[in-house]
């Protein structure tokens, strides 16, 4: 892998390590934050190579806040039970109330 990708991977590991506890993000939102607004997809590559690197992957989801990646995780419901023990309710792969737990980083740091 090229390094200016592990680079762009650390950064975004940075930006989700920030992430509240009971709250969730979107890859676009890193992405705009990181000057990189058309580089969604590439964030959720950042997430699915995360195992291990004591990231909160589970707390960033698509723009619409459906869990997109939740595949990337070891066990079924993974994903959402992390998110449900957070306080965080997720039906049919949907969080519910999405707008009231987004979190912006570029609002926020």
């Amino acid at each position: 892998m090229k390094q200016e990708t592990l680079n762009f991977f650390e950064k975004v590991y940075e930006v989700a390590r920030l992430i509240p506890y009971g709250r969730v993000t979107s890859y676009g939102a890193i992405a705009k934050y990181l000057g990189a607004t058309r580089s969604a997809r590439m964030v959720g590559y950042a997430m699915n190579g995360s195992g291990g690197k004591d990231v909160p992957a589970h707390r960033v989801v698509n723009q619409k806040g459906l869990l997109t990646g939740k595949h990337h995780f070891d066990g079924t419901n993974l994903m959402q039970q992390l998110l449900e023990s957070e306080g965080i309710k997720v039906i049919d792969n949907q969080i519910q109330n999405f707008d009231e737990v987004f979190w912006d980083p570029s609002n926020t740091l």
